[in-house]
């Protein structure tokens, strides 16, 4: 029985990965934050990070209310006028791919929230991810699952 448990869990950890956080929305960015009855949309970006710090300080910063962007269609925060300036002058060049959905959630065929401390920069582009196990399955095989989610993505955000 537990050799069966083993060989299903990830399997089961998938279908709680996608069912846990999947947007009822395609919307171009991800906004989605942790509610009292699940996940919601909060219209703030990588849940109020700073996505320039990714790059200026190599880690997760918590974004300020009171300095942001707005860009398709979602407010970006960030812990610096010299973070918001640089991302105000080439936003795409910041912004997480796949719109800041969890990029093996993408490859997987689910738009799902993400945890900020989950990232990879790899080739100047920031890839987020849902957890820590997420994150390890990921590393597995990133040019992987980024020729996968490429191909997907467009499609997810169409067919929601």
């Amino acid at each position: 029985m537990k050799t069966l448990l083993r060989r299903l869990l990830p399997a089961l950890s998938l279908l709680a990965l996608l069912g846990s956080g999947i947007a009822h929305a395609a919307e171009p960015v991800n906004t989605l934050e942790k509610g009292l009855f699940g996940f919601k949309e909060s219209g703030t970006a990588i849940r109020g990070y700073d996505t320039v710090a990714y790059w200026t300080e190599g880690r997760p910063v918590e974004g300020e209310e009171g300095i942001t962007s707005e860009y398709m269609g979602a407010t970006w925060r960030f812990a610096s006028d010299e973070n918001k300036t640089l991302f105000d002058a080439d936003p795409a060049r910041y912004a997480p791919q796949y719109g800041g959905y969890c990029a093996y959630g993408v490859a997987k065929d689910g738009l799902v929230k993400i945890e900020p401390e989950n990232f990879t920069i790899l080739d100047d582009k920031l890839y987020l991810n849902f957890d820590d196990g997420v994150q390890g399955r990921w590393e597995q095989d990133i040019p992987g699952f980024i020729e996968q989610a490429d191909a997907k993505f467009d499609g997810l955000l169409a067919a929601d």
